[in-house]
């Protein structure tokens, strides 16, 4: 049996979907949600649905039963509880013998010692932590979604030109469903375990060149314009985010313009038997 965590969100279901493309039973896999009412989708495919909180340690228990694999997708509640959070679902998993877990950390130069820092380190505690607990373990250090480009780039970008204070940092790039297919290669096949695989395109890239790509892609000329940060933080409020979440977007892009996610490593071919899709196909997908 494999159970999927946070199986409501984008990674956790294309991971699910993942799984059913390769052939697994749909009774085979389990969805970890903590909201029944948004699991309509994933019980219409088959998927066996448990309840289960991060910070309810009963639930968990009850939710891993019977679970030989069991994919832990990082917390997105406060930042503060995330660590505590998978704590609470590896101790769960321990207790009642779990046999593989797939970890999904983060893959930068330094985790600890980055800019965001304070909001990243606990995927290195989370790794830590794996080590130290007698449950052979996979770490998956996914890159940024290639999906976050229209949302991190600016309105209307074909039009107005992308702007982001990036400078002229490059980062891998990796559609979300491609990180899926890696971690359903890493559930269903052997020979994964106590290893950490880095989930990132082949080729990084600035968004000075995403703009490039953009121009040709388009036949238009896309501008690239780098505002201050505190002007992209103003630009994100007004559209709907809060201060907070725009303060931590625009970290995201200091971030990328320090070359903290250029990390010159990507094991994707190695685990999918081929090279990534690239990242102008995936640009072409949504604006050709």
């Amino acid at each position: 049996m494999i159970l999927v965590t946070g199986a409501t969100g984008n990674l956790g279901k294309a991971t699910i979907n993942s799984l059913l493309n390769r052939g697994i039973a749909p009774n085979d896999i389990t969805a970890l949600v903590r909201d029944e009412t948004k699991s309509a989708e994933l019980k219409s495919k088959g998927v066996q649905i448990k309840l289960g909180d991060y910070q309810d340690f009963e639930s968990l228990k009850s939710a891993f039963r019977g679970v030989n694999k069991l994919l832990l997708v990082s917390s997105s509640s406060d930042i503060s509880k995330r660590f505590e959070q998978h704590k609470n679902a590896i101790n769960a998993a321990r207790e009642t013998g779990v046999g593989h877990i797939i970890y999904t950390s983060f893959d930068m130069k330094n985790l600890q010692q980055s800019i965001m820092a304070e909001e990243v380190r606990y995927h290195a505690y989370t790794a830590d932590y794996l080590k130290q607990v007698a449950i052979p373990y996979t770490l998956m250090d996914n890159t940024m979604y290639a999906d976050m480009i229209p949302v991190l780039s600016g309105k209307d970008i074909l039009n107005s030109g992308i702007s982001i204070p990036a400078g002229d940092g490059k980062t891998p790039f990796l559609p979300i469903t491609e990180m899926a297919e890696a971690l359903a290669v890493v559930l269903t096949t052997p020979g994964h375990e106590n290893k950490e695989y880095v989930i990132a395109a082949e080729t990084a890239f600035s968004f000075g060149e995403i703009a490039d790509l953009l121009s040709e892609i388009t036949g238009k000329t896309i501008t690239y314009k780098q505002p201050e940060v505190s002007s992209y933080i103003a630009w994100l409020v007004q559209i709907g985010a809060s201060e907070d979440d725009a303060a931590y977007i625009a970290r995201f892009c200091v971030a990328i313009a320090n070359g903290e996610f250029d990390t010159n490593k990507s094991d994707v071919k190695q685990l999918l038997g081929r090279s990534p899709v690239s990242l102008k196909d995936f640009l072409q997908s949504i604006y050709g």
